[in-house]
C-alpha cells in the first residue's frame, strides 16, 4: 500500500535535547510518539510488559490446570464407580456359581470350592504384584545423572 505525499509523517530532523547525566525524565505524556521516548522510559516499558505477560501467563496456566484437574476428578469417580459395579459383579457371580454347584452338591461345599477358587486367584495376583514391585526403583536416576552433570558443569564451566 503507497502512502500519498499529504499522508507521510514528518520526523524531525534534529532529535530533541537530552537531559543532562544523572537527571530523571518524566514518561512521555500520552500520544507522544515512541519515538521521542527516552531509552530508560523504553526498557521501563517493555520490564512492565514483560512482567504482565508473565502475570497473564501464570494465570492462564492456573486456569488450564484447574480446569484439567477437575475432568481428572470426575474420570477419577467413574472409575472408582466402574470397580465398585465389578466388586458387586464378581459378588453376585459367585453366589450365583455357589447356587448351581449347590444343585449337584452340598451347598457348604458349593461356597468352600468357590472361596478356594478365589483364594488361589488372589493369591496369584499377590505374588505377581509382590514381584513387580520389587523391580520398581524409585530413584530417578536419569534426573540424578543430569544433575550431577550439571554440577560438573557449574564447577568448570566450557564455552
Amino acid at each position: 500500500m503507497a502512502i500519498s505525499s499529504h499522508e507521510r509523517v514528518s520526523v524531525p530532523s534534529a532529535p530533541p535535547s537530552a537531559p543532562p547525566s544523572g537527571a530523571r525524565t518524566a514518561p512521555p505524556p500520552p500520544g507522544r510518539e515512541p519515538h521521542d521516548a527516552s531509552i530508560g522510559d523504553l526498557i521501563g516499558e517493555i520490564g512492565t510488559d514483560l512482567s504482565q505477560l508473565v502475570r497473564d501467563e501464570i494465570e492462564l496456566a492456573k486456569a488450564e490446570v484447574k480446569q484439567e484437574a477437575t475432568k481428572a476428578g470426575k474420570a477419577a469417580g467413574m472409575l472408582a464407580g466402574a470397580g465398585y459395579a465389578g466388586h458387586l459383579v464378581l459378588l453376585l457371580g459367585s453366589l450365583t456359581v455357589v447356587a448351581a454347584l449347590s444343585n449337584v452338591m452340598n451347598v457348604a461345599w458349593a461356597a468352600l470350592i468357590v472361596t478356594a477358587l478365589w483364594g488361589v486367584a488372589g493369591g496369584v495376583l499377590y505374588l505377581t504384584g509382590r514381584k513387580r514391585l520389587a523391580t520398581v526403583n524409585l530413584k530417578p536416576e536419569q534426573t540424578v545423572e543430569t544433575l550431577k552433570e550439571d554440577a560438573r558443569w557449574a564447577r568448570h564451566p566450557r564455552s
